[in-house]
């Protein structure tokens, strides 16, 4: 049977119309993502944690080759990069991005003609990347687009840092959820992150995408089609409490997850200022955490 992205049967009911709308409404006492600002986004972004308006910021979009292999396949996942965040990691390696702000704004129409563009180009899906912040706008392009002739997953990568309100609001829409599970423990989150209660909101988002969407499914070529696929990124010291993580992935989710252990953490930005995030992560702690992964239980490693 062909694939069918979940968002057509919405959008062809018109309850997909009615998502969009009930987000914009949403904006004006904001909940959409876990810090929960209630600040007036059609009025102002002081008080808000992701500095951004009703519209989307757009750093830059194309075709992706750097993602987990059933992502990228062999044209490429279509990448759309957002500007700001809902987190301020201190080490974050894209920075410039997140947290400065660089791109340009769009307009539904505009972001749903990327989509369409990078339907054109191949690419095996459309990878939306750091949406936790921008989950209206999203969906009212994912409206337009539908009614364009967008056939593509949708792909939510997140810092994982979601709001329940944001995931009931995505249900039906999102194809493949690909969350970080960042931390282990909340108090190492808030320190590095400068997010409360990280662990509680995280494991909370994260039973709520598997919900949705399952585990990974993949077509005759290894391709994802829909599930989970979470990504974690060790840190040095194990500051990423990353047993924890994987111990919760393997009793409370389920034993098919599909995980990416990231091994490629790199002091930048602000580590220097927070030891031990200032020196290099060891392949030795990363092979450590892949024997871990595998006394779980948890076979499907990236």
């Amino acid at each position: 049977m062909q694939f069918q992205p979940a968002y057509l049967r919405l959008w062809s009911t018109g309850e997909l119309k009615d998502q969009v709308e009930l987000a914009r409404q949403h904006l004006g006492n904001c909940d959409l993502c876990a810090n929960h600002c209630r600040v007036n986004r059609y009025q102002t972004t002081e008080g808000t944690v992701c500095r951004t308006g009703p519209l989307a910021r757009v750093s830059s979009y194309g075709n992706h080759y750097g993602e987990e292999e059933p992502l990228r396949g062999t044209r490429g996942s279509g990448t759309i990069f957002f500007a700001r965040c809902n987190m301020r990691c201190v080490y974050c390696q894209n920075w410039e991005i997140s947290q400065t702000g660089v791109g340009r704004e769009v307009s539904p129409d505009e972001l749903a003609f990327i989509m369409i563009q990078l339907q054109e180009q191949g690419c095996h899906n459309i990878n939306l990347v750091s949406p936790s912040h921008v989950v209206a706008p999203i969906l009212a392009a994912v409206q337009v687009a539908a009614q364009a002739g967008l056939r593509l997953p949708l792909v939510y990568n997140t810092g994982g840092y979601d709001s329940l309100e944001a995931l009931h609001l995505l249900d039906g829409v999102i194809d493949i959820y690909m969350p970080d599970m960042k931390y282990g423990d909340s108090g190492v989150a808030q320190r590095y992150s400068k997010v409360q209660e990280y662990t509680e909101v995280n494991q909370t988002a994260v039973k709520e995408m598997h919900r949705q969407v399952g585990d990974l499914v993949l077509d005759e070529e290894g391709i994802a089609l829909r599930g989970l696929l979470i990504r974690h990124l060790q840190l040095p010291k194990d500051l990423s409490g990353t047993s924890h993580v994987l111990n919760f992935i393997a009793t409370r989710i389920s034993l098919r997850t599909y995980v990416n252990l990231m091994d490629q953490y790199h002091p930048c930005y602000r580590a220097a200022d927070y030891p031990p995030l200032d020196q290099p992560f060891s392949r030795e702690e990363h092979w450590r955490a892949a024997e871990t992964a595998q006394q779980f239980g948890l076979t499907r490693l990236d």
